[in-house]
């Protein structure tokens, strides 16, 4: 595909490393970007900013060694007040994925070094021209204002004073605040939208392009609102690499640079359309950055699902998709891709190469899915469409339409077009009300999942971290330091049978963290005793302990002694080393595609999600079990040790997704097989893990596979009932344990010939209760009504009757009902004949299910229901003659 874009300026790779290189001379720490999916921040769907990963740093939550860091880190802006998605395509700069270039003090330097920095890259580093560069202030910020004229030479008149909405950061209702600044380019008439008061302060058309947000992190807002000075004020940046690529390669928009022009090609050619510049291009524009999006959101271990992430994952995609299909394209197409987008970026993010097949994969599923949605959609959109045409409404409402678009994932354009070919238009607004109604218990349920470790958090802050001692003791005497109890905040006793948080000044208890569960285990001092249930780490690093008073009061500074359950904390330890050996072996086993997505470590059992695209063969399954045991019988050296991020990574480690990583970390390995970040408990030598057993292996979403295990103890309990359950069979079969698959089999092959001769009979019986029905018909209004109750078990057996019955009528309606023990089968077929007279099945048998205590529905022609009332079956089939008059008329006046 052809893909090569001319450059009259700098590459996007060398834009991005001029801008790392820049700060990097000036002493900051060259962060990688971190995941687009936040680490241990439960308040964000997606990394949206640069500054996500430095959000407990600026909070005094984290600390790190050195004060200034630069980023070019990837974010998306799909959801909350950050939802550029529907703007893609529509603009010449907005786009979900990007990355944000920006540079950070930690209490360092401040406002006039990060001005210099700021306008020495732009107007000496990248060449741009000063004569095109504004800023904006905050209001009140006349030092912001002074420095821009003294530092830059900026005239006055080129500093534009804004308000709070607009030059005023904030991170939440609460904490660190403060003015902002932004540098604007002006990209001269030509790119204006010609308007008279076309200014910065009052238009935001193409030609005033947001460039570079400077933020003056120097007050922190309290709850009453007020705010005050830090005592270390912070510097957060951030500049789009695409915009900034824009203006230095000389392209009218973020679609005509390399980051994005090579995908569109490749669109072009796909499509055998020419890109159009214009508002007929955007199915373009969107199909290059969403494909894009979905190429990082797969690296980073997102897939489209029906939930969370997964749900907006899936959107993305599908309105690709969807703009695709307006280009004429056939799917499954847009995984072709894939390549494209890789090689945009394997300079910066080599990883990706080797996920190119994976990324495929991924696109290749969700494009077949969407195709059979849509089919299926179509069908369930005609039928809203019919019902509310037979209701005599003139617009589809609101709420059906979100439903073909919430639960069936069928588009709402999709469902206006189709509306609009039968005369009919969408309630929009009652649409767009359900959709936000859907995004506002997404936005509550978010915000009560962080609700009790933030209040924690805020009741705790200024404790200093806990000092963890579990990997080396699992007794130690320590100190109470805080309490906390639910509805009172911090107090200065538990009283006996009072459940509440802990917090000693040293513990040996292992916090919940990297998918293993909290240790159990109880703290002591005299007869008093608390029952630990659960173990949390704050982003303080502080460890808070919960559980239950027995025996006494417990008071702050009060000297416990803190045990952990060695049973629980062994099991939980076999099970984590059997965790690294399994993603090991899988590796090794099914490819290096694979990675950990997800896991859980207990004491008895354990849970391995991981990125894989098709089911795992029994032969697989034996294969990697006995690889992994093979491991475990090598007694292999269990060893771990701290380093920095970047020793980590060289050496080879694995770092997991989804969790956050400091600048130490703890590296652990097996032998030479095996090496990950992981500051989870784990055995010395695997010889100590125990038998392993794969217990099950199943899907888990689009591209994600989950194994379960269990081993020592528990495989070796798990084993001895299956072999109690195989004993018993044996015993029930009247064989010995070898020959109970044979028994089995057999018995199962005489079922199958028995169910055979029986529906054989059945359908004999049925056949002849037909032949009644079809002599005893009604004519209703000029259509033939065959109906009555026939005796069949198989709802496939009345579906075929009544395909029988009907085809020997021609202006006919064949309806049958069958009773079993607690339920009703109904089924209903008419002929084109009747459905032209009025007749429409679905309608019919909706109303009829209803008298049997039941529901279903379906097309004109065709309808299924069910109930579950079958004594009620005789009286509702006698009352279907008046059911189809009043069908017949209601169609004969709605043809009036």
């Amino acid at each position: 595909m052809k893909e090569a874009v001319e450059l009259s300026g700098p590459s996007s790779s060398e834009i991005r490393k001029k801008f790392l290189e820049y700060f990097r001379q000036r002493d900051h720490e060259v962060v990688p970007s971190s995941s687009l999916v936040p680490a241990g921040d439960p308040t964000l769907l997606f990394t949206n900013a640069g500054m996500v990963q430095f959000k407990d740093v600026f909070l005094g939550r984290e600390s790190r060694s050195r004060r200034r860091a630069v980023t070019a880190q990837r974010c998306l802006r799909v959801s909350g007040k950050h939802n550029d998605l529907e703007e893609v395509g529509k603009t010449a700069r907005h786009c979900t994925f990007f990355e944000m270039l920006g540079n950070f003090s930690f209490g360092d330097y401040f406002k006039e070094d990060a001005i210099a920095y700021a306008w020495e890259l732009l107007t000496r580093g990248y060449g741009l021209d000063a004569a095109d560069l504004w800023v904006t202030v905050y209001r009140d910020d006349e030092e912001a204002a002074r420095l821009w004229q003294r530092v830059a030479g900026l005239s006055a008149d080129r500093i534009v004073p804004l308000g709070e909405e607009d030059n005023f950061w904030s991170m939440g209702e609460t904490g660190p605040c403060g003015p902002c600044s932004e540098i604007v380019v002006d990209r001269g008439p030509r790119h204006s939208c010609g308007a008279a008061n076309c200014r910065l302060d009052t238009c935001g058309c193409d030609r005033w392009l947001e460039l570079w947000n400077l933020v003056f992190m120097q007050y922190e807002r309290d709850e009453s609102g007020q705010v005050t000075p830090l005592p270390r004020p912070c510097i957060d940046t951030g500049m789009g690499l695409e915009r900034l690529a824009t203006l230095l390669q000389g392209a009218d928009s973020i679609f005509g640079t390399d980051l994005l022009a090579p995908l569109i090609r490749a669109t072009e050619e796909l499509s055998g359309r020419a890109y159009d510049p214009g508002p007929d291009g955007m199915p373009f524009r969107v199909i290059a950055d969403h494909l894009r999006a979905s190429v990082f959101l797969v690296m980073d271990g997102v897939v489209p699902s029906n939930e969370g992430r997964g749900y907006v994952f899936r959107r993305i995609l599908r309105r690709a998709l969807r703009f695709a299909t307006l280009l004429g394209m056939e799917l499954p197409v847009l995984y072709r891709l894939v390549p494209v987008a890789v090689r945009v970026y394997e300079d910066a993010y080599p990883g990706l190469v080797a996920m190119t097949d994976q990324v495929v994969q991924v696109v290749r599923w969700e494009e077949e899915r969407f195709r059979t949605t849509v089919r299926e959609g179509s069908q369930r959109a005609l039928e809203a469409i019919q019902e509310a045409k037979a209701r005599g409404l003139r617009r589809l409402p609101g709420k059906v339409a979100f439903t073909l678009y919430d639960t069936f994932g069928f588009p709402i354009d999709l469902t206006q077009d189709m509306a609009r070919e039968h005369g009919l238009e969408v309630d929009r607004e009652g649409f767009e009300r359900a959709l936000e109604e859907q995004r506002r218990r997404a936005r509550a349920a978010r915000a009560e999942q962080e609700d009790e470790m933030g209040l924690l958090a805020g009741l705790l802050e200024g404790e200093r971290p806990t000092e963890f001692v579990g990997y080396e003791r699992l007794q130690v005497s320590a100190t109470v330091v805080a309490l906390v109890k639910e509805g009172e905040g911090t107090v200065a006793r538990l009283c006996d049978g009072e459940e509440g948080w802990v917090v000693t000044d040293r513990t040996p208890f292992y916090p919940e963290g990297g998918g293993q569960l909290a240790d159990r285990g109880e703290m002591r001092s005299g007869a008093l005793r608390l029952v630990v249930g659960d173990v949390r780490r704050l982003p303080s690093g502080v460890i808070v302990h919960r559980g239950r008073m027995q025996g006494g009061d417990l008071r702050v500074g009060q000297e416990v002694v803190s045990k952990v359950d060695p049973e629980w904390r062994e099991g939980a330890q076999r099970h984590h080393t059997a965790t690294h050996l399994l993603h090991r072996v899988l590796k090794e086993t099914l490819g290096e595609h694979v990675n950990q997505s997800g896991s859980l470590v207990a004491p008895d059992r354990l849970r391995f999600d991981f990125t894989h695209f098709a089911s795992l063969t029994a032969e697989q399954l034996r294969e990697i079990e006995e690889r992994v045991n093979r491991l475990v019988w090598a007694d292999l050296e269990v060893r771990d040790c701290w380093m920095s991020m970047e020793e980590a990574r060289r050496a080879g480690a694995i770092a997991l997704f989804g969790e956050k990583y400091g600048e130490r970390v703890r590296v652990v390995s097996i032998g030479d097989v095996s090496k990950e970040l992981c500051g989870g408990t784990h055995v010395n030598r695997t010889g100590q893990v125990g038998p392993v057993l794969i217990i099950q292996e199943s899907s888990v979403g689009a591209g994600l596979r989950r194994v379960e295990a269990v081993v020592g103890p528990a495989a070796w309990r798990h084993w001895s009932r299956m072999r109690s359950t195989l004993e018993r069979a044996a015993e029930l079969l009247k064989s010995s344990w070898e020959r109970v698959p044979a028994k089995v089999e057999q018995l199962q092959q005489n079922l199958e010939e028995r169910e055979k001769r029986l529906a054989t009979l059945q359908r004999e019986a049925a056949m002849g209760a037909l032949q009644g029905l079809l002599q005893s018909a009604k004519v209703i209004g000029g259509i033939t009504l065959v109906y009555g109750e026939i005796p069949a078990s198989d709802p496939r057996i009345l579906r075929e009757l009544a395909d029988v019955a009907r085809s020997r009528l021609q202006d006919g309606l064949v309806v049958l009902g069958s009773a079993g023990d607690d339920r009703v089968m109904l089924v209903a077929m008419a002929t084109q004949g009747a459905v032209g007279r009025g007749i429409h099945a679905g309608r019919l048998l909706g109303r009829l299910a209803k008298l049997v205590d039941g529901g279903g529905g379906g097309r004109p022609d065709m309808a299924e229901a069910g109930g579950r009332s079958p004594r009620k079956l005789a009286g509702a089939l006698q009352r279907l003659p008046q059911l189809v008059e009043e069908l017949v008329k209601e169609g004969h006046e709605g043809r009036r």
